[in-house]
């Protein structure tokens, strides 16, 4: 490990992972890096933590069948993995704050049937981290 580097603390108590599955078809209007940094503002207001420590990926899902099929639907899945310390009260304010956050950056009156979903999990107690500068 280098000097620069930064293992992992009990301070560092929120650890957001955060994946974000989309739809192809929302590609186009689904405004990704504004919905990161008011998910990132968000996780660390509602969890608590640092915005800072919070990491987002998104991935583009080429192929999805949604109910009958239609190219009209569409998926959103938010999966926040923390920590473990967290009540589930705090999870289920989280995951309701996240839903109501993403109806912010997702069309709507475009024709568009948007299936968005929201999962808070717990990281394992394998999780470890470093940041190296």
């Amino acid at each position: 490990m280098h000097a620069t580097d930064r293992v992992m603390t009990e301070r560092d108590h929120l650890m957001p992972q955060i994946t974000v599955d989309y739809s192809a078809n929302l590609s186009e209007v689904f405004a990704r890096r504004a919905f990161a940094l008011a998910l990132h503002s968000l996780t660390a207001e509602v969890a608590g933590g640092a915005v800072a420590d919070c990491k987002t990926r998104f991935r583009c899902l080429e192929e999805v069948h949604v109910a009958d099929g239609a190219p009209e639907n569409a998926v959103v899945h938010v999966e926040l993995g923390l920590l473990a310390g967290r009540t589930e009260a705090v999870k289920a304010e989280l995951s309701a704050a996240v839903l109501d956050l993403l109806r912010t950056h997702l069309p709507s009156g475009d024709g568009r049937v948007v299936h968005a979903s929201v999962d808070v999990v717990e990281l394992g107690p394998a999780y470890r981290k470093y940041v190296a500068a």
